[in-house]
């Protein structure tokens, strides 16, 4: 029997719970989770499995584990400086994380950017941006994560579990989107 990657379960767990989603009087759980996701577009799996592991590189060339951050809620954010609808989303992000810095949000903004990482460094200098900006010019990470598209946004739960999946833009810091946020800052704190 083949192995499976916790990406490609949690892929196959999305399309299973929206088809359970078809079923709200059997299955009421499954279809508050459903409804929450078809307002902001994101994909909750049925069985929440474990991130996968990644270490790399800041804008200061020191090496950032996904690890280090465990008890935090973290936004993986997959994007690059040639994605405009990743870029015009950067502002929003930042506010996210100013907002619910405080109370243990954390974003990763892993660039999708290949061979120099100066594009990165000057767009960041440019904006403002103050989140940790990680290089994955290789694609090993994005590999891990299965990003066919970008931007593409896992959220992490404080145990290291993939609680959510968003492909595409996403006003993070309106409304629906600080509900999600919310709602995975109130699941408690590691112990």
């Amino acid at each position: 029997m083949r192995a499976v990657s916790p990406v490609a379960w949690f892929h196959r767990s999305c399309i299973i719970l929206a088809c359970l989603a078809v079923l709200p009087v059997a299955f009421p759980a499954v279809a508050a989770a459903s409804e929450k996701a078809a307002e902001f577009d994101v994909s909750y799996p049925k069985q929440r499995l474990p991130a996968p592991g990644f270490r790399l590189p800041d804008l200061a060339s020191s090496d950032v584990s996904l690890e280090h951050y465990r008890g935090k809620v973290v936004l993986v954010h997959f994007w690059a400086t040639f994605c405009v609808p990743c870029v015009k989303e950067m502002p929003d992000l930042e506010a996210l994380w100013q907002r619910y810095l405080a109370q243990d949000l954390v974003v990763l903004a892993i660039a999708a950017d290949r061979g120099s990482h100066a594009a990165v460094l000057e767009f960041v200098d440019n904006t403002g941006v103050t989140f940790p900006v990680l290089l994955d010019p290789d694609g090993e990470v994005r590999n891990k994560y299965e990003v066919v598209a970008l931007p593409t946004s896992y959220l992490i739960g404080r145990d290291g579990k993939i609680s959510g999946r968003a492909i595409g833009t996403r006003v993070w810091n309106g409304t629906e989107g600080r509900k999600i946020i919310e709602a995975q800052l109130a699941a408690g704190v590691l112990r």
